[in-house]
């Protein structure tokens, strides 16, 4: 009788708790948005709400198709409209060709171009200018790739890390390690190609994790450079096409602009990732495709939101950390119970109840079968004693 009582106790609470994570499921979008470590719920289809962080006021209406504000010190998405809508992303996947690539080539390594490094350039393509029969160290090709998105330099570069695959290759692994579940590559420079994509919230995951690499870091943030450093007749100056960086075509520098990456293409629109410091506080914004018809749209946009983010970080109740899934290998932020995202990510929880709630009734049922079990045994055999006496 003992053992039954203990095994029916111990059914009983399972069954609770089972019960308990079904009302998770189909309650409040907090309780979604608190089960994910380190990253929202992902969205089932293209958000075009602006959703804004607790305490904040109203984010600026910009006409880009998804953008994302994040306070890089805390990781705490502010603001947001279609985070994880997958859009061509242009040159700023170069981010993410550096962030899987830095750590693999020394700086200073020398590399003299031959006509195989250029072979798998894109008619089109943005160039630096890299020449067969000139000198560059790596150092050079990254400033190449960060100043002016040469996709040559993007293709020399990958054909030094051991070629096209193995560089696409380490590119989606970084991906998947960072939590960025939106992307999907098919070519290291951004150039438009069927099958790839990226969202805002990835790209603004990459730009996090590329921040904390120093020669990322001074890369995005050079303003001007001679190609390659070491002079030479064949050596000319390049400039940062990032426009908020270095004030050029009718846009003025944004102050404490760090930098990061611009980008367009025919199918992508205009792309830009860019952050700012101002007071030691970091807000990096990323936006994609901006709708309104200027050539410096995506770059007033970004100051409209950067302004935002600055004044409103401040009072913001902590959102969604941007810091990718634990279950993709990112590492688990330290203090899950911060994640209160569910007014910034609700209208992306409901896929993810419908699953929790099915697979937790599904267990529920299955339990108190189990529990009901020990029951009928008994009724059975008092049953039996009635009816031989």
């Amino acid at each position: 009788m003992t053992r039954f009582v203990g095994f029916y106790a111990c059914i009983t609470k399972t069954v609770v708790a089972s019960f308990a994570g079904a009302a998770l499921a189909v309650g409040s979008p907090a309780g979604a948005a608190l089960g994910a470590v380190g990253a929202p719920p992902r969205a089932e289809g293209p958000n075009s709400q602006i959703q804004t962080a607790p305490g904040t006021s109203a984010a600026p209406d910009v006409s880009a198709l998804s953008w994302t504000v994040t306070d890089v010190g805390t990781g705490s998405l502010l603001a947001a409209k279609a985070p994880h809508r997958h859009l061509p992303p242009a040159s700023t996947l170069k981010t993410l060709f550096a962030v899987a690539l830095l750590p693999q080539l020394p700086a200073t390594a020398v590399h003299t171009a031959v006509t195989a490094d250029l072979d798998a350039v894109e008619p089109g393509s943005s160039l630096v200018g890299v020449r067969e029969g000139t000198s560059y160290t790596v150092g050079d090709l990254w400033r190449g790739v960060f100043l002016s998105s040469g996709n040559d330099a993007v293709h020399t570069l990958a054909r030094l890390n051991g070629g096209l695959q193995r560089t696409l290759a380490q590119m989606q692994a970084t991906a998947k390690r960072l939590g960025a579940r939106d992307t999907e590559v098919r070519s290291p420079d951004g150039f438009d190609t069927p099958g790839q994509y990226s969202s805002a919230y990835d790209l603004s995951l990459i730009a996090r994790a590329g921040l904390r690499n120093s020669d990322f870091r001074r890369y995005c943030g050079t303003k001007w450079a001679q190609f390659p450093a070491a002079g030479g007749p064949d050596s000319f100056g390049i400039q940062n096409t990032n426009r908020l960086l270095v004030g050029s075509h009718g846009v003025e520098p944004y102050p404490g602009m760090i930098g990061v990456k611009n980008g367009y293409t025919s199918e992508a629109g205009n792309t830009l990732v860019a952050a700012a410091t101002h007071n030691g506080r970091t807000i990096l914004v990323t936006i994609m495709n901006p709708q309104e018809g200027s050539s410096n749209a995506v770059y007033d946009e970004s100051r409209e939101l950067l302004d935002w983010g600055f004044a409103e970080a401040p009072r913001a109740v902590t959102a969604g950390i941007v810091n990718g899934s634990a279950s993709h290998g990112a590492p688990r932020d330290p203090h899950p119970a911060r994640h209160t995202a569910a007014a910034l990510h609700a209208s992306t929880a409901s896929g993810h109840a419908s699953s929790d709630l099915a697979r937790h009734l599904g267990t529920a049922a299955a339990l108190l079968a189990l529990a009901a079990l020990p029951f009928a045994v008994r009724t059975a055999r008092r049953r039996r004693r009635g009816s031989a006496g």
